[in-house]
């Protein structure tokens, strides 16, 4: 395991492209914090390769929007902003809310048992208090609805946006607060679904959504205060 807590080991992918992967989760897991530098020579020494392959990944990095390139400071973790999560909030209410309209009218018996599966172990993972596997299993979540609808453009578009989301959400799981109307979301959700309720579903999908939006929103002022 390396310092970023991944296996920095893989025999099918090229050595620029395991680079990428594993500063990327580094960014979205957390471990590389919002502004923090991302020095050529530290991560070179701490990954035991040469500054091409980490170069390549900041640039690639940069174009995912992960990380900005500040003139005569160079590349540093990006900041999450107001105006990114609600870019970001817009397109992934819409197209959540048409995920749960096509789940109504196409899922599949066991994939509902899947679904409601996925509550019951959404539970379970905030009654352990780990953010990243609270945030994985509600990833979890939102892909079996994807599934179910079965439109592969929906789940393309949808899949551009889930690196971005996946900070934001992680933000908003930190906060144990949250878990009990969390919870309570993703059963609506999953009861919408069942009753093949379009109308329900997209009205909880996107009460989800918002509701995230206001919580993250408050903790971006709260650290501008500090």
């Amino acid at each position: 395991m390396n310092e970023f807590g991944s296996e920095f080991e893989n025999n099918y992918l090229p050595l620029r492209d395991v680079v990428f992967h594993t500063l990327r989760q580094s960014i979205l897991t957390g471990e590389l914090k919002p502004g923090e530098r991302l020095m050529e020579i530290h991560l070179a020494d701490k990954l035991g390769v040469s500054r091409t392959p980490i170069r390549e990944a900041i640039r690639k990095l940069e174009l995912e929007g992960l990380v900005t390139m500040i003139p005569r400071r160079g590349a540093e973790v990006a900041q999450i902003t107001e105006k990114n999560l609600k870019d970001v909030l817009e397109v992934r209410r819409a197209l959540d809310a048409l995920a749960v309209e096509l789940a109504c009218d196409r899922i599949r018996e066991e994939q509902l048992e899947k679904l409601k599966a996925a509550c019951d172990h959404f539970e379970e993972e905030t009654r352990k208090g780990n953010a990243n596997q609270v945030a994985q299993a509600d990833v979890a979540l939102h892909d079996i609805i994807l599934e179910a609808g079965g439109n592969d453009k929906l789940i393309q578009m949808i899949s551009n946006l889930s690196q971005q989301m996946y900070r934001y959400r992680l933000e908003y799981v930190k906060d144990e607060s949250h878990y009990a109307q969390l919870i309570l979301e993703h059963r609506r959700i999953y009861e919408a679904i069942r009753l093949r309720d379009k109308e329900g579903g997209a009205r909880a999908m996107k009460e989800h959504i918002d509701n995230q939006e206001k919580a993250v929103i408050r903790m971006i002022y709260e650290r501008k205060k500090k």
